[in-house]
């Protein structure tokens, strides 16, 4: 349907780091997706230009002959500016409370508000873009909780409509 998104989450990756590389069962995940993803109408291809996801992108890139545009507001939503060795369990209470910001990080709320402004402008009306992303950033533009953003897979793909409405994708 012309209009609708194609929400990637990126394949596995060797770390958090924004230039983490993905693994080698990361690198397979990415070229199965292209196949599966070749028949699906896109016409845009928008990623955040951390590694993992552009790495994800590119087998697609490179079967559909389409760009992979980087857009900075797909990164990752920086939960705190300090490493947390129990970063999970604030990771879950800002779930709970989106309007929490941990020293030096982004609320769930400006995180959400950042990439629903990315995914609008990335939108096609023409075709189909298919935008990558990670978890957390992805489980907010859904509007996932806690729950949803553990069920996520690496990969994993959302169709989202213009109305709004979102569907995972079985691949």
């Amino acid at each position: 349907m012309t209009g609708d998104l194609l929400l990637v989450r990126h394949a596995k990756a060797s770390g958090q780091v924004p230039d983490a590389p993905l693994t080698p069962d990361g690198e397979t995940a990415a070229a199965r997706l292209a196949e599966a993803l070749a028949d699906a109408g896109i016409t845009r291809i928008v990623s955040s230009p951390w590694r993992r996801a552009v790495d994800t992108a590119r087998p697609l890139s490179e079967r559909l002959g389409l760009e992979v545009e980087t857009d900075t507001r797909l990164t990752e939503r920086v939960l705190s500016g300090a490493d947390l060795p129990d970063w999970m369990i604030h990771l879950e209470a800002s779930f709970a409370d989106p309007d929490l910001a941990l020293p030096g990080g982004e609320s769930g709320t400006q995180a959400r508000t950042r990439i629903l402004a990315a995914l609008e402008e990335a939108r096609d009306p023409g075709g189909v873009t298919a935008v990558f992303t990670h978890g957390n950033l992805l489980a907010l533009a859904l509007g996932l909780d806690h729950a949803g953003w553990a069920g996520l897979r690496n990969p994993d793909v959302w169709r989202l409509t213009g109305n709004g409405e979102a569907d995972r994708v079985n691949l």
